[in-house]
């Protein structure tokens, strides 16, 4: 396997998510910040940052998908948010397990960071996801 994820003894918990991988691998895959735009670069679930989320994801397995790599090769996962406060954590949590079956993602996830910031690409963008994957 190219990435072992893991919670080492005493590391805080509970937590959705591991807090390290380790990958052995020859490739390494950075996918760029994804937002909620199809492919024309339509504006998808304005608004929703459950929805958005959602859409991000998709576009990032899409991108994943594209090297020959899938979300059980990523080894860290950033996700940026708009004017993050901690009442938003169900609605990000929602867009997340909304697509975990569709797109294989591992649960707990890989290590990941949510960043708060004062806005993104443009103004109706509410989240933006970056991934790093590594295969052999």
């Amino acid at each position: 396997m190219t990435v072992e994820l893991s919670t080492p003894d005493g590391m805080f918990q509970p937590v959705p998510y591991h807090h390290v991988s380790v990958a052995t691998g020859s490739r390494f895959i950075s996918v760029a910040g994804q937002i909620a735009r199809d492919e024309h670069a339509n504006k998808l679930a304005p608004g929703d940052l459950s929805g958005q989320l959602a859409h991000a994801l998709r576009n990032t397995a899409k991108g994943l998908a594209g090297v020959g790599a899938g979300f059980s090769d990523v080894i860290r996962l950033r996700f940026y948010v708009t004017g993050w406060e901690p009442a938003m954590y169900a609605d990000f949590m929602a867009g997340i397990e909304s697509v975990v079956e569709e797109l294989a993602i591992p649960q707990p996830l890989p290590p990941l960071s949510c960043i708060g910031v004062d806005y993104l690409f443009e103004p109706d963008v509410l989240v933006e996801v970056e991934a790093e994957a590594l295969l052999d």
